[in-house]
């Protein structure tokens, strides 16, 4: 069988008629060989090929040599998931690593605790590169390397290959500096992996550079249709955040109060018992001298350790329209964030699901925009809505000399886990995104589990009263399925804002 980037139009198309049909057939693994779609903890692979076949499946120091393969969409910068291939190849002690968008072919191997590159061609120069590649994954030529933490570098180079082997993809003539850009290329690992002489300056590349101070990055989680998982994602992005280290603030910017009554801050069954009327984000926005956000801020035990939240109030619906007459309403959250800088690392903004003054004044004050949908048909064509507001809100941005929002991309959020559905329809309503709307697709995807219904509805008996008292899902049941999407949602979150 011949293989024609051309006819891979998707992601789907680069698995299946590039990996499955064309591939791993050439590099002599059968189907009992390989798996697809195969999850180890909170790591998701595409495809994972063994030298022999293993049942059960383990992975190991001391299992059968084993190569990852992950397919991308033909628009996807394979650079951008550089990062992600080396944590798939150490943290599994995994040899190999393929990665392709169709249009590109990228192989590279594990060494220590970093991924080098060690094979690379354009998708039009696949057949007369399969010999070379089956030389380096092919299942019977591949071999375990000995001490494979402890290799020699000989004339700054890992003896891993013969240099014949290596390939590198044609330069555009009219590219002014090839070499220098090629290689820039190859060494900007930003989230995939694998093998080959490389000099060994690629793992300082890899790491975020050095911060000599705190930089708090704020976040907004923002769509103008309801329903789609906001709350959510916010509530739980925030307890995985938390366990990786970091210090975080949440604003519920919504009148429905959803995420204050997420985090466990409502814990009165009568409104003349209500401790939150006075205090919360309503007096922040109202004063600029008074109400500063140490002061608001309220500890919740929702997760472990804790977040601190800033509440919401029904009593905001009220005031919006004399808040929207304030010369000075838009900037009082950006003023009081910034004398909070050096004691949170990222804050989180709850929004209304609307066009209002609060949606805006939350994407006003934040740096970056998460913007979670059910890939529905209401919810994609409030996209056009979203991509009208965001250019907006950054127009005034500029008048203010604050930078332009940085949208970390469309979160697919309350996705159903029917099997037919994730095959078949998920993946072209994922692709539907960047085509349609212009807004990059995450990689993270969250979907309708139990788990996630059940955290939010735990509660405590106080006297004769049941009080809410919901918990992460990662505090609740720790090694679910829900837990690990969000887990994984994190680090993505870290990554695309240098915080990892």
């Amino acid at each position: 069988m011949t293989f024609n980037p051309n006819n891979c139009r998707n992601e789907s198309e680069v698995e299946s008629k590039l990996i499955v049909s064309y591939l791993l057939p050439k590099l002599g693994y059968t189907p009992d060989t390989w798996h697809q779609e195969i999850a180890f903890g909170n790591i998701r692979l595409d495809f994972l090929s063994f030298a022999t076949q293993v049942i059960p499946i383990v992975v190991d120091a001391d299992s059968p040599m084993s190569v990852v393969m992950e397919a991308k969409h033909p628009k996807e910068n394979l650079d951008r998931h550089l990062r992600k291939l080396n944590r798939y190849l150490t943290s599994l002690s995994i040899r190999y690593g393929l990665i392709t968008n169709g249009k590109e072919i990228r192989i590279y191997a594990r060494i220590a605790d970093d991924i080098q590159l060690v094979f690379k061609c354009a998708g039009q120069d696949l057949e007369t590169r399969i010999e070379e590649i089956i030389a380096l994954i092919g299942r019977n030529t591949l071999k375990p390397i000995k001490n494979p933490d402890n290799l020699e570098l000989e004339d700054n180079k890992i003896n891993l290959v013969s240099p014949e082997l290596i390939s590198e993809v044609p330069v555009k003539q009219n590219n002014p500096a090839p070499a220098e850009r090629e290689q820039s290329q190859i060494s900007e690992l930003e989230q995939l992996p694998e093998n080959y002489p490389v000099k060994p300056q690629v793992k300082s590349d890899v790491t975020v550079p050095q911060k000599t101070q705190n930089t708090m990055k704020i976040i907004a989680v923002y769509h103008n249709k309801g329903g789609v998982g906001k709350t959510t994602t916010v509530v739980n992005l925030a307890a995985a955040l938390s366990k990786k280290g970091n210090r975080v603030l949440v604003i519920d910017l919504d009148s429905q109060a959803n995420t204050t009554f997420a985090t466990g801050l409502v814990k009165f069954e009568d409104e003349e018992q209500d401790d939150l009327k006075d205090n919360n984000i309503l007096q922040v926005l109202q004063s600029e001298d008074f109400f500063s956000i140490e002061e608001v801020a309220r500890k919740s035990n929702f997760c472990n350790p804790e977040i601190d939240v800033i509440p919401s109030h029904i009593d905001l619906m009220q005031y919006e329209t004399e808040l929207n007459q304030l010369d000075y309403s838009r900037m009082i959250l950006i003023q009081k964030l910034a004398e909070v800088q050096d004691k949170y690392d990222i804050v989180l903004i709850d929004t209304p699901p609307s066009l209002n003054f609060y949606a805006r004044v939350a994407l006003i004050a934040a740096d970056y925009l998460i913007i979670p949908s059910d890939l529905k048909p209401f919810a994609n064509q409030g996209l056009i809505n979203v991509k009208d507001f965001i250019k907006k809100v950054n127009g005034f941005k500029k008048q203010i000399g604050k930078k332009p929002l940085e949208v970390l991309g469309v979160l697919s959020c309350k996705i159903s886990t029917n099997s037919k559905f994730v095959q078949y329809s998920l993946p072209k309503r994922r692709e539907a995104i960047p085509k349609r709307y212009g807004f990059e697709i995450m990689d993270s995807v969250i979907y309708e589990r139990d788990d996630l219904a059940k955290c939010a509805e735990q509660f405590q008996i106080v006297g004769n009263m049941e009080i809410a008292d919901p918990i992460s899902v990662l505090d609740f049941k720790p090694d679910c399925i829900a837990s690990q999407e969000f887990e994984m949602l994190a680090l993505e979150v870290l990554e695309k804002i240098g915080k990892n």
